[in-house]
Formats: C-alpha cells, sequence, structure tokens
C-alpha cells in the first residue's frame, strides 16, 4: 500500500489537474493524502467540489491533456482532518477512503506541510511506501508501478527518485531523479537538466552522482521514514530533501527509475529563483544546512555568498543585499511575501 502526500497552498487548479492524473494510475493499492497549508483562495472548497463531482471540468489543451482528460469518474470518496485530530489519531489503517484532506491550519512550508501527510501515512499498519509528489505535476500511469518496482529490487533504498520532465516543454529534461551537491559552495545541480527526454539514460552513473532525489517526486520506504523521522521543519523551503539524506548518514541507498515519468511546471508554486522569496530561503536554508553539515565548509559558501551579492547589485535589487548579508549574519528574521503564491 502507497500513501501519495501533495501539499496545496493557494493553487488548487494546479492540484486538481494532478489529483486527475493520480486517479488514472495503474497501481492497484493506493491513497492519495492532500495536504493543505491554510489557503486563502478557497483551495479546500474547491477540491471539495472536484471530488464531489460539482466542479466544471477543467479542460486541458496542451501536449498532456491525455494524462488528465476525460475526466476521472465522481464522486470520489473521502475523509476529511485536522492538523491537531491527525497527531490524535493512533491508527489510520482501517480508513478506506481513496483520498483524504488534511488541513494543516497554516503555511507551515514544504516539511510542515508534506510532515502533516506523513504523519498520517505511518499510522497506516499497511503502508510500505509514501510517494511525495508535488502538486503542479502530472504523472504517468505506470509513474508509480515503475518506482515500486525498482525499490523492490533495493531493499536497502530508501527513497526513489523518477525522471522528471518539463510539463511546458515535455521533450526536455528538468531532472534524472534529483540532484549532484557541491558542499563547497552548498549549491545542488538537477542530473540531466536541459537534456532531451529521448536521450538514453545510464541508470548507474546517474545513482553515481545523485547526492539527493528531489522533491518534486521521492518514493520513500517506510522503514526510512520511521528510522530517520520526518522532514525537518527548520527549513521553511529548500534543502529539506538533503538534510534528510543527510541524517541518513549513508544507512539507506537511493534509487532512480527511469521509467516513472513526471512532467512538472517548475516555478509554479514559489515563482522563480530569482524571486524576493526564492533568494530568502534559498540562502537561509543554505546557510543553515551547511552549518548543520558541514561547517567546515562555511568559508567557502560564505564566498559564493558574495558572489551572488554583486549579482545582486549588477541587477539593481539592493533590498536582496542586505536580506542576504543579514541571513549569513544570523540575523535576519524577514520572511518575504511569495508572489508566485
Amino acid at each position: 500500500m502507497v500513501c501519495i502526500v501533495i501539499l496545496n497552498w493557494n493553487r488548487w487548479r494546479d492540484t486538481v489537474e494532478c489529483l486527475e492524473s493520480l486517479f488514472r494510475l495503474d497501481y492497484a493499492d493506493f491513497q492519495v493524502v492532500l495536504c493543505d497549508n491554510g489557503s486563502t483562495d478557497g483551495s479546500v472548497e474547491q477540491i471539495r467540489a472536484w471530488a464531489d463531482g460539482k466542479l466544471p471540468d477543467i479542460q486541458a489543451d496542451h501536449r498532456l491533456q491525455d494524462l488528465t482528460s476525460p475526466p476521472v469518474p465522481k464522486p470520489i470518496r473521502y475523509s476529511e482532518y485536522g492538523y491537531d485530530e491527525i497527531g490524535r489519531m493512533t491508527d489510520a489503517t482501517n480508513e478506506d477512503d481513496p483520498l483524504i484532506l488534511i488541513r494543516t491550519g497554516a503555511n507551515r512550508g514544504f516539511a510542515g506541510g508534506n510532515n502533516a501527510g506523513l504523519r498520517y501515512a505511518m499510522k497506516r499498519r499497511d503502508a510500505e511506501f509514501v510517494w511525495l509528489l508535488n502538486n503542479d505535476t502530472v504523472v504517468c500511469k505506470d509513474a508509480l508501478t515503475r518506482m515500486v518496482e525498482t525499490m523492490r529490487l533495493n531493499p536497502s533504498a530508501g527513497i526513489c527518485g523518477s525522471k522528471i520532465l518539463s510539463y511546458t516543454e515535455p521533450d526536455k529534461v528538468q531532472s534524472l531523479g534529483g540532484c549532484r551537491f557541491n558542499k563547497w559552495l552548498g549549491v545542488p545541480r538537477h542530473i540531466g537538466a536541459h537534456t532531451a527526454a529521448s536521450s538514453p539514460v545510464d541508470r548507474s552513473d546517474v545513482l553515481r552522482q545523485m547526492a539527493y532525489v528531489t522533491g518534486t517526486s521521492m518514493l520513500v520506504s517506510l522503514p526510512f521514514l520511521r528510522d530517520v523521522g520526518l522532514m525537518d521543519e527548520r527549513y521553511f523551503l529548500y534543502y529539506e530533501e538533503i538534510d534528510w539524506v543527510a541524517r541518513a548518514r549513508r544507512r539507506y541507498s537511493l534509487e532512480f527509475a527511469p521509467d516513472s515519468i513526471v512532467y512538472h511546471k517548475e516555478g509554479a508554486s514559489t515563482g522563480t529563483t530569482r524571486s524576493d522569496f526564492a533568494d530568502f530561503h534559498i540562502v537561509q536554508s543554505r546557510v543553515a544546512f551547511t552549518r548543520r553539515h558541514f561547517p567546515y565548509a562555511l568559508p567557502t559558501v560564505y564566498l559564493g555568498l558574495v558572489c551572488m551579492i554583486f549579482n545582486r547589485i549588477r541587477r539593481n535589487q539592493w533590498d536582496r543585499i542586505a536580506m542576504i548579508l543579514g541571513i549569513a549574519a544570523g540575523s535576519s528574521r524577514r520572511r518575504p511575501t511569495n508572489p508566485g503564491r
């Protein structure tokens, strides 16, 4: 049994499109756990209406429309819980509704919002895996099956990634499973980014490069989750995935299922990486992760921030310079508003 955890915040249209693709999966035993992070756009009401069959069909008019249309049959049964109810729950094994709605009550960030779904999954005695999936994705019908098959072939694996392709340019790769990581600069790089989707993939080479599985699509084993624990909520956004792997201390290997295809609308939830919001959290999380796991690399990470400051000067983004300096000094408490949400 697999719990599929997706996180929504003020993006119910993306989420509904993702749900339409998920309920076409060919995998036999799964439950979708949708965590809403305190949306203010009526997301919960719209998602309820979608499940009840009362929401007008969102017509997809793009190359991936076969993954989401025609709409799956409705109604879809669902149960709804508050954040505290999940904490008090002792056993969710007999909850047989295919869709679970969890209202987290606030924007708890990527880790905090997903952790609500992970807590629910851990209370299902029959769950073997949890699939953490971004809500701004659509998936091929065998995407989950391929990941589960890969994990079963490697019992020591803790997390498996998918082949992530661009939603807007489906012929291009965003990431082959995960990222490389330069600890001296604190900077990740997506494996295979911008290559052709049709190019042959050397799975062994990808695994040699992979420092962590990207949070867009992560199939996590329950033994990993129970042993390593939930994601660290001190990271509001970014670096949660690599922190998870670092905390595992090589007790679990990583896996990659190249035939598990996920299409991702990169930047839909957070805006571009040049936004004030993204800059703040990238810098904050980069420094926090380095202090926690590679403190000896802080001097070179700070040098990388100097380069970032020069880039912001070149773009006349003076407000961000003060923000970066404040984070580096450990004094910044300001969290910019996310214009992309």
